[in-house]
């Protein structure tokens, strides 16, 4: 039996976190987290590391199951689904892992057919056409016959792009997508997630450090803090906040409330020094 929520509407969130905590073990990451991500819109996930970012989009795809509270996909508890439920579930997210985590012996045509065979009983003849389709969409149908190894950092991302869109889902998460890209790698990229979030009608979920190009695309901000919702609003209201955290964060502050030296004993304590 399907769980049981109330029928989705166009207007009902298609992700939305409701008083969600999680952790691994005594450390809390996650504490009583509420967040909505519209339909059709760029959400951003930003923070200082370790804030809880990746860990939202595990819980969305449940491959962490939430301590408390509810994790809806499209008005359904991924939490509650039976496995045939979860599966058909993330076969509507496409997720764009940090690096790109290509199949390294596969070359990148096999890469982006990869789903499209895992998934669906569609004929080759058709699997090719939908792969050339996506990776003339993100600029490499050229280069359908090399292999990772054989393309640069920034075009990985794009063939690891290309295979997280290519069963046309309603989600689409990306990890860090502008670590290690050069300036011109970055803007290509950070071009892609918007156009093709508006082109494909898709709903999109940015977790980034990034911050020039994130707020470039994104329809709205989230700022996670010390396992909390810190701040969150507009590019632009974010960059006119007066909040020392998102102050610290904008700027680049090498202190504020994010602090440099994680939590220890004095120095004096740790080196045994006297007075």
């Amino acid at each position: 039996m399907s769980p049981l929520v109330s029928a989705p509407t166009p207007t009902t969130p298609l992700v939305e976190l409701r008083g969600v905590s999680f952790g691994y073990g005594e450390r809390l990451i996650l504490e009583e987290v509420s967040l909505q991500v519209p339909r059709g819109k760029v959400i951003a996930l930003m923070g200082a590391s370790g804030g809880g970012k990746t860990t939202v989009l595990r819980l969305i795809g449940r491959q962490v199951t939430a301590q408390a509270g509810q994790v809806l996909f499209d008005g359904a508890d991924v939490g509650t689904m039976d496995p045939r439920q979860l599966y058909a579930a993330r076969r509507r997210m496409g997720m764009l892992f940090q690096f790109g985590a290509l199949f390294t012996d596969l070359s990148v045509f096999d890469n982006v057919a990869f789903p499209l065979r895992e998934h669906t009983r569609l004929p080759e003849s058709m699997i090719r056409d939908l792969v050339l389709m996506k990776l003339n969409a993100v600029g490499l149908r050229g280069a359908r016959n090399l292999m990772p190894a054989e393309v640069s950092g920034g075009m990985a991302r794009r063939v690891a792009l290309a295979r997280a869109i290519a069963l046309d889902p309603d989600l689409i998460m990306y990890d860090e997508p502008f670590a290690g890209l050069d300036p011109i790698s970055m803007g290509v990229a950070a071009r892609l997630i918007r156009q093709l979030n508006d082109t494909l009608g898709v709903t999109s979920i940015v977790v980034s450090h990034d911050v020039d190009e994130t707020f470039l695309i994104a329809d709205h901000v989230v700022f996670l803090a010390n396992g909390r919702i810190a701040a969150q609003g507009s590019p632009a209201e974010m960059r006119a906040s007066s909040d020392p955290l998102v102050r610290q964060f904008v700027d680049a502050q090498p202190d504020g409330p994010v602090r440099f030296h994680y939590p220890a004993s004095s120095v004096a304590e740790d080196f045994r020094m006297r007075a």
